[in-house]
């Protein structure tokens, strides 16, 4: 009996400092952090792959169904312009950067089949004078994910945030893509009412009838840049 006293006094001590170190040491330890919430560090940010709007092969166009005076049938009026810029930057595991992607388009570059449309369209449907241009931010991809292919089709949605004369919206665009190394051709659409960007339906006596809707066309080509 007399032993297992004297064990035990000589034990408890060190029981004592092992339950100190652990608790110290568990006290130290971070808070476990899930891949939805950590930080990218410096190295995963230098990563990152940066495919901006080529010099050529870009055209951005609306197109809305009408009907005019003096024709029989309805027809897509289309207003196009080529005068595009930006770049969408990517993680090097695919996830899409959206604090570094953006696209431009300058819409007083818009021309249709009729000046007295593209007329109304820059003064007064777009002011142009005060909102020259109309720009997506990118916020997220939706159906593909993964790194990126470097080769073949892929259709997915991209989500992101429209900005028309001043008002941003949400806006989720078809896009069907063809990877092709360090190239990436294809077509994007979305569609919104007027409303959708506070803009008035334009009541004109030449026009007898107009969609409610606006159909964004986009066909693309964007090309890989150096790694920064």
């Amino acid at each position: 009996m007399q032993t297992k006293r004297i064990l035990t006094a000589l034990l408890l001590p060190v029981g004592l400092l092992g339950a100190a170190t652990w608790g110290t040491l568990d006290a130290k330890q971070p808070a476990a952090v899930t891949p939805s919430t950590a930080v990218a560090g410096p190295a995963q940010a230098a990563s990152t792959l940066r495919f901006a709007v080529a010099p050529t092969g870009n055209a951005v166009r609306y197109r809305i169904r009408e009907l005019l005076a003096g024709m029989q049938l309805p027809y897509d009026a289309v207003g196009e312009t080529k005068d595009v810029t930006g770049a969408l930057v990517f993680t090097a595991d695919g996830r899409l950067v959206p604090a570094q992607s953006k696209v431009v388009v300058n819409v007083t570059r818009l021309t249709s089949d009729k000046e007295r449309r593209d007329s109304y369209v820059q003064r007064r449907l777009l002011q142009t004078e005060q909102h020259p241009t109309v720009e997506l931010a990118p916020t997220g991809l939706r159906g593909l994910s993964g790194q990126l292919p470097t080769r073949g089709t892929k259709s997915f949605d991209l989500l992101g945030n429209l900005t028309v004369r001043g008002v941003t919206r949400p806006t989720v665009w078809r896009v069907k893509a063809e990877f092709a190394g360090d190239q990436v051709k294809g077509t994007a659409s979305t569609r919104f009412a007027f409303s959708d960007f506070e803009m008035n339906k334009p009541s004109v006596p030449i026009v007898l009838s107009l969609a409610d809707t606006i159909q964004l066309e986009y066909d693309f080509t964007l090309k890989r840049e150096a790694a920064r």
